[in-house]
């Protein structure tokens, strides 16, 4: 059981790490919209370019947002939610502190942008001179990061059975790709976004396709994969979560998907939703399109084994690297960071000591939303060295008082994969400086790091989203 519930908790951290905000890698692409000598807000000359810039991507018609902020009838529509949004700083979404660390694509408004707003709801919302107004932006094709180089999808739809509550489901899609290619981006799009409450994509690259055995022996659309995909696996390739946002990764970084294999999708539908519909998620594969020099590396700071007691508010539960390495045993360049609870999460530090044991924030998350889940990447890549211990302090509220909390009244709630279960994770996406034998733990970096999933099953490369180069 606890190698099943790894493989889940790996294989999010490996698909986590390209969902972000949808952005080119580099520093962030902020633009600050000014006023000048107080004059007038409209939303033609103002008020349109910070929409733009921070709220479009998720507010237009058919993405994760309730309503649509494209034109000025949107706007004017929502013009008291932008203003009460934005002034207690629930919009735009960011859920974690930016004195922890400087982080690519922070969309948070400034004191000036925000005064901007509300002297625009003000004075009634002016829709200003058309001359003024910006170009659209376009979202023609459904995938945030434009047409995908490879798309798969299901067969055929499918509407989950939650009879007996939650369903895991898993799809295989083959690719038939001819030869090796290195993805910089795998894009998820939920066919059924109420319904769909994670999707993680593992890759079989055995040629005796163990996944399409499983499939073959289930009937229905996929085959059950409770815990995992039900075969071992070396490669994946990432995943979706409410909130993230596809991200390319960064030149010279990839993700390595074998000739002939088949991406293998799981699917966790939500009975908590209140809804049963026929799904047809599919998968956008983004191929690198610059010569890959390091392999996009996963490793989490996990805890497994608690239990949070009905009915407290303010629990802890504490973790650092697993499987009884307490320190890096490379040096690594991190390049962002993934908080991952479920609803009883209240807040989430984690926190690296160097060999000098200076101390460096690495993500810190004051009011968690498992609503909006994200990976966090930094404006600069993180240098880690060799001895760098790693360490995570979460707090849960498992009372009354937390309108999230799944059980009235409060029961006791550890470790699960069903949205009602709790889970206390953090991944860190990382490149290795350089694989070199490290003496007395394995012949290669690389798989020194991959000790860290030979817990009782053969050993696997599990969570490591790449290979060796």
């Amino acid at each position: 059981m606890l190698v099943k519930q790894i493989l889940l908790a790996g294989l999010l951290l490996a698909g986590l790490a390209v969902l972000v905000p949808a952005q080119q890698p580099g520093p962030s692409r902020r633009r600050p919209v000014s006023i000048e000598n107080e004059e007038p807000v409209t939303f033609n000359k103002q008020v349109v370019r910070l929409l733009q810039d921070r709220c479009q991507t998720c507010h237009h018609p058919g993405d994760i947002a309730p309503f649509s902020l494209i034109t000025y009838q949107d706007a004017y529509d929502h013009k008291g939610e932008i203003r009460y949004q934005t002034e207690n700083r629930i919009m735009p979404p960011w859920h974690v502190n930016s004195e922890c660390a400087a982080y690519q694509d922070n969309p948070s408004l400034t004191s000036e942008e925000i005064r901007m707003l509300r002297r625009w709801v003000d004075s009634g919302a002016p829709e200003g001179n058309p001359v003024d107004l910006s170009a659209p932006l376009k979202f023609n094709s459904g995938w945030s990061l434009g047409q995908p180089d490879m798309i798969l999808a299901m067969d055929e739809p499918m509407t989950p059975d939650f009879s007996k509550g939650d369903m895991y489901r898993c799809f295989v899609l083959p690719t038939n790709l001819d030869e090796n290619r290195y993805v910089s981006a795998a894009e998820v799009l939920p066919g059924s976004r109420a319904m769909v409450h994670h999707v993680l994509l593992f890759v079989d690259s055995d040629p005796k396709a163990p996944s399409q055995h499983l499939d073959s022996q289930d009937p229905g659309p996929g085959y059950t994969c409770f815990g995992g995909p039900g075969f071992s696996f070396i490669y994946a390739l990432g995943g979706w979560a409410p909130g993230n946002r596809p991200k390319l990764l960064p030149d010279g970084v990839g993700m390595m998907l074998p000739k002939n294999s088949r991406v293998v999708m799981q699917v966790h539908y939500s009975a908590r939703s209140g809804k049963q519909e026929a799904d047809r998620t599919s998968v956008g594969l983004y191929f690198s399109k610059t010569p890959v020099k390091k392999t996009l590396l996963a490793l989490p700071i996990i805890n497994t084994n608690f239990k949070i007691p009905a009915g407290e508010s303010n629990y802890k539960v504490t973790a650092s690297l697993p499987n009884g390495l307490a320190f890096l045993p490379a040096d690594v360049h991190l390049l962002g960071v993934t908080p991952h609870m479920h609803l009883l999460g209240k807040k989430m530090t984690v926190t690296a000591i160097a060999p000098d044991k200076k101390q460096l924030c690495l993500v810190d998350v004051p009011n968690w939303d498992f609503h909006w889940q994200g990976t966090y990447f930094y404006e600069d890549p993180i240098v880690l060295k060799t001895g760098t211990r790693i360490n995570l302090t979460a707090y849960y509220d498992n009372s009354e008082n937390n309108p999230e909390n799944p059980n009235n009244p409060p029961r006791d709630v550890g470790w699960g994969e069903n949205t009602t279960d709790e889970m206390c994770i953090a991944f860190l996406h990382f490149t290795l400086d350089a694989e070199v034998p490290i003496p007395g733990l394995a012949k290669t970096t690389l798989d020194s790091f991959a000790r860290f999933w030979e817990v009782d099953l053969a050993p696997r490369r599990h969570g490591l989203a790449g290979s060796k180069q």
